[in-house]
């Protein structure tokens, strides 16, 4: 068996006897077999974070050395990975692809500021008596980090957690996705081969249930950060006491298309965004907002822009949409579909399922109470919903219990600001999809969707601590 398939404890490659089946998610078939842990290996991993955090210290330019050189080792192995994200993520060539550029992306901004963590000076002898003092703040590394990863980018979401954290000098316990752990598994090689010290990454693998809650309940774990539903962020919070997280959780992202927007820019734009990966991102676009006066042009220019769309095999280089993580969430989103559709909805396009494959579709006729616009679908769906005042609109978008982010196409630079202002969401994109994220920025929600930032600096922030310094000179 490859060292990569089993567990990654102390520095050490470790076989158990449990397996998990790693299925490739176009075929079914089975694509990898990996070692599962239990509730000795979990401990142990643990105790060998914990024991190299407080035994050998990674002073910032070390991390920086390691980080970049894992960022370089990634764009050598770049094809091995991608081939690694379409077979166990079924997430269509071109999007690994760039999922495989943005980590190293997301690796090389961690490495650089790795070397830019500061505090601040703070004038205490502006005070009455403490004229003779002098006082600083410095920020100090957390400890232990147990990083808890999704199915959907099992690279670069991965990066996102495990980059900051090693930068700021903590070390981490991850547990990727049990649909997608090879990923996780290689990049652990990596690490290896760059030099990181002995205990700093541990990548075990099992169920949300069994390792999940055992790393919950484990006292020297620091912080957590979580990518996945609002339901397990729940969880976690209430499982978790007062140790610190970073919480990237659900959402169903909203998009206004004004009556001054660029139509046929939005229409192209949201086409592509609403569908890629078959909309299994926190951020596709899901509930479109259309202006009256525009909706029939819009309608006809996306639906007109989707024939460019095409779906089936992701190892296909023009492949687009893919199938969903399994033949459950398929059937999930189709139910949803058909229940709305029997509540009243109407399909423009798609609404057929083959498999674990669903069908770019589209909804119009829908109402707030529908499972398709008050809950995340995590599927290829859209709905259209019309409006014809800004403000109702915006009203209407923030009774949703989530707020990752927006977007809004318009040319009118008062109503820009106004959404900015008033639509309630951790980023609003204007001219863009609500899908547009890049790496260095930060990245997160509110209400449902989470607290905390991501983006390595702003992570990095999350998994230190601020200490004050006074001198009494």
């Amino acid at each position: 068996m490859n060292n990569q398939l089993n567990l990654f404890i102390d520095g050490e490659w470790i076989e158990t006897n449990d397996k998990l089946k790693v299925l490739n998610k176009y075929s079914g078939e089975t694509y990898e077999e990996v070692s599962k842990a239990g509730e000795r290996e979990v401990n142990k991993a643990i105790e060998g974070a914990e024991k190299a955090f407080k035994q050998e210290e990674l002073p910032p330019y070390k991390r920086y050395e390691i980080i970049k050189k894992v960022s370089e080792l990634l764009q050598e192995e770049k094809e091995s990975f991608t081939d690694s994200i379409i077979s166990e993520a079924g997430k269509p060539r071109k999007q690994a692809s760039t999922e495989v550029d943005r980590a190293i992306q997301t690796f090389e901004v961690a490495a650089e500021e790795a070397k830019r963590i500061s505090g601040q000076g703070v004038p205490v002898e502006a005070a009455p008596g403490s004229e003779n003092r002098m006082a600083f703040t410095i920020r100090v590394p957390v400890g232990v980090v147990g990083a808890i990863t999704p199915f959907n980018f099992p690279l670069n979401l991965v990066a996102h957690k495990i980059g900051p954290a090693l930068a700021a000098g903590n070390s981490v316990v991850l547990k990727p996705a049990s649909a997608t752990p090879v990923t996780s598994l290689k990049l652990a090689q990596l690490f290896a081969k760059a030099g990181l010290p002995k205990g700093y990454l541990q990548v075990i693998i099992g169920s949300g249930s069994e390792v999940g809650k055992q790393m919950q309940e484990d006292e020297r774990i620091s912080t957590y950060t979580f990518t996945g539903s609002a339901e397990i962020g729940l969880k976690l919070k209430q499982n978790t006491g007062l140790n610190k997280l970073i919480l990237e959780l659900g959402n169903n992202s909203p998009v206004i298309v004004d009556k001054d927007a660029a139509i046929d820019k939005a229409a192209e734009t949201l086409a592509v965004a609403g569908f890629a990966y078959a909309g299994q991102t926190c951020i596709t676009p899901q509930r479109i907002y259309v202006h009256q006066n525009v909706l029939e042009e819009f309608q006809e220019k996306l639906l007109d822009q989707m024939q460019n769309l095409k779906v089936g095999d992701p190892f296909d280089e023009d492949t687009v949409v893919g199938p969903l993580i399994s033949e459950e969430e398929a059937k999930r989103v189709e139910n949803w579909v058909d229940t709305a559709v029997q509540a009243g909805a109407n399909i423009l396009t798609g609404g057929k399922r083959e498999g674990a494959m669903y069908e770019p579709t589209v909804l119009s006729q829908v109402t707030k109470d529908m499972n398709v616009v008050s809950k995340e679908i995590f599927g290829p769906v859209v709905t259209i919903i019309p409006y014809s005042d800004l403000q109702s609109c915006i009203s209407e978008v923030n009774e949703s219990p989530y707020g990752l982010q927006g977007g809004i196409f318009t040319e009118n630079l008062d109503t820009a600001f106004y959404a900015a202002r008033n639509v309630k969401v951790g980023g609003l994109m204007v001219n863009d999809s609500s899908q547009y994220r890049v790496d260095l920025m930060p990245y997160g929600g509110v209400k449902d969707s989470g607290w905390g930032k991501e983006g390595p600096k702003f992570s990095i922030e999350e998994m230190t601590e601020e200490r004050l310094i006074v001198l009494n000179l």
